[in-house]
């Protein structure tokens, strides 16, 4: 597992279940953090995993950066790798049902939910 703690209130974290590459992201992801993130899903890319999960379920603040870096990645990763994201409660799940993020990304409430719709 990989740590990448940043002053401004935001961690990220990378671990591997099986063939899946998990990135865990804590705090504020906005514009000052989100490229932390990015970097962190472009690192995870880079192995080739079948799938990547963004948890944010300790994301206690989305801001509009960190949501394009969601998006992003799912143009970027194509059918290279499958790409969801967990996000329950109202500081992440309910702004990506309000943008409309959830109809692009594959939207989870808890990690052994997204886990589990990868093995189907």
């Amino acid at each position: 597992m990989t740590s990448q703690p940043d002053p401004a209130g935001c961690s990220v974290e990378e671990s591997r279940v099986g063939e899946v590459t998990v990135v865990a992201v804590a705090g504020t992801v906005d514009m000052l953090t989100a490229p932390k993130l990015e970097e962190a899903i472009t690192s995870a890319a880079k192995s080739s995993p079948s799938a990547i999960i963004v948890d944010m379920s300790a994301v206690e603040f989305l801001a509009s950066a960190g949501m394009g870096v969601l998006v992003a990645a799912r143009e970027q990763l194509g059918d290279t790798a499958r790409f969801s994201v967990v996000a329950d409660g109202p500081a992440t799940s309910r702004p990506l049902k309000l943008v409309g993020i959830a109809e692009v990304v594959d939207l989870y409430a808890t990690l052994d939910e997204a886990l589990a719709a990868l093995k189907t």
